[in-house]
């Protein structure tokens, strides 16, 4: 069975998940960069949730998200052999996962717009301390959520990347330097530039929106 195959067969998962305990990563990593199609099968199981994650908040859009995710692995199964180990496995996959993403940027003949919809934006809490009891502040934070989604739509491909990366997924600036191929100053200026953006971008459409947000 071919790797594609193996990404859509979605009862190989469950299948995986009966296995009992996964091995260590480094385990797996051997046995797949060997040809071992379930063994990346786990790989994939083990970073899925955070390269869709990713895929979500830079395209803003379900069904892109998922295309880049499966396209994100089928790339890596591609390349795994010449993966050297240098950098975590993980922040190997971020930087396809972005690269897929900017590509998929470029190709876009549409400029997104953020709605309620948008994946980006959370569902109604039902915890009463964040406004779940209160229906009007429920759908003033749903707004504010989506405008700020509206405003990292319109930073460029790099501020957004550098935002998804720190500011979204976490990860230090050391690693997202390496995820986008740049010096850690660069990143630095980069989520300061954003920061300001944002910030001007939610002030402009939402009066005290921008001080909230930050």
């Amino acid at each position: 069975m071919g790797l594609t195959e193996v990404l859509l067969r979605r009862n190989l998962w469950d299948e995986c998940g009966r296995m009992g305990e996964t091995p260590d990563e480094s385990v797996l990593l051997a046995r797949a960069q060997e040809g071992d199609e379930m063994a990346y099968g786990r790989l994939v199981r083990l970073h899925e949730r955070r390269v869709f994650a990713t895929a979500v908040q830079m395209l803003g859009d379900r069904g892109e998200a998922e295309d880049a995710s499966q396209e994100t692995f089928l790339r890596a199964w591609r390349a795994l052999a010449r993966f050297d180990g240098r950098s975590k496995l993980s922040t190997w996959l971020y930087r396809i996962c972005v690269n897929v993403c900017l590509n998929a940027l470029r190709r876009r003949k549409r400029v997104a717009s953020a709605t309620l919809d948008d994946p980006r934006v959370p569902e109604p809490s039902a915890d009463p301390d964040q406004g779940g009891n209160d229906p009007a502040r429920q759908l003033e934070m749903r707004q504010l959520y989506g405008r700020m989604a509206k405003a990292l739509d319109a930073l460029s491909p790099s501020l957004r990347s550098a935002v998804v990366l720190v500011l979204l997924q976490g990860l230090p600036h050391k690693e997202a330097a390496e995820v986008l191929g740049c010096p850690e100053g660069t990143v630095a200026w980069r989520i300061h530039e954003a920061r300001r953006r944002l910030r001007d971008a939610l002030a402009d459409d939402m009066p005290g929106a921008g001080r909230e947000a930050s």
